[in-house]
């Protein structure tokens, strides 16, 4: 059996999981489910100088800690870009690296540059504004696809501002992640902002299987994701 690490994305915690912790772990699979630091549990610890490099580290400590190996590492949104740097800095540690509608970053990109010019463009303005320069303030869940009203609520109440750092640092790599199989999965049932990084895992010869869905799949079909998570990690 393997070892899910599960990362969240922007705004997010460990906690967003917690619909598919039960079907991978009565599978029989381990599961890790940290907070990047700087948000949610861990928003005691959010600083201007929090970054992409401060979550790959994060990530990477885990692993070490844990002694963990036959790792599916399973990264949603902003976190593709912590699943590539951690593949990068632990491939023996790793089975699969699994991108949920997620960015695909390369050496020397940053998850803004990533985005959709008008969303990155919206991003720039929120973080300028409200987010006083070095915070990203949590988007529109309705922007998100998410339309359930107990989702909604249960989401608001624990989503907090993104350090903007993270998006703004880019990947620093030495090609090493390459050596970890990769797969994609795409939420279609909403803008489609990471349609681009679909295209992009597809033409880099990655399996790309969809779920038909808002961006928050973890929250609004953990049954489906659960599924298709367990067949990656075959």
């Amino acid at each position: 059996m393997a070892t899910f690490v599960l990362l969240h994305g922007a705004w997010h915690g460990g906690w967003a999981w917690r619909k598919v912790e039960p079907y991978l772990r009565s599978a029989g699979h381990e599961v890790l489910t940290p907070t990047l630091t700087g948000v949610s549990d861990r928003a005691h610890l959010l600083s201007p100088a929090v970054g992409l490099d401060t979550h790959v580290t994060d990530v990477v400590a885990l692993l070490d800690a844990e002694g963990a190996t036959d790792v599916v590492l399973v990264g949603h949104s902003y976190a593709g870009q912590v699943v590539t740097g951690v593949a990068d800095r632990r491939p023996e540690a790793l089975r699969r690296r699994v991108y949920l509608d997620a960015f695909v970053g390369n050496d020397g990109e940053a998850a803004i540059d990533l985005l959709p010019p008008h969303v990155a463009e919206h991003y720039r303005e929120s973080v300028a504004g409200p987010g006083f320069g070095w915070l990203i303030p949590v988007r529109s869940l309705q922007a998100l696809g998410v339309t359930d009203e107990a989702d909604t609520e249960w989401l608001t109440a624990r989503l907090t501002p993104h350090p903007w750092r993270t998006y703004t640092e880019p990947l620093a790599l030495s090609g090493r992640q390459d050596e970890v199989p990769a797969v994609f999965v795409e939420c279609t049932d909403w803008m489609r902002v990471f349609r681009a990084h679909s295209e992009r895992a597809e033409n880099a010869g990655w399996p790309v299987l969809s779920v038909p869905t808002g961006h928050e799949a973890m929250v609004t079909a953990p049954e489906a994701l659960s599924k298709i998570l367990i067949d990656a990690a075959a």
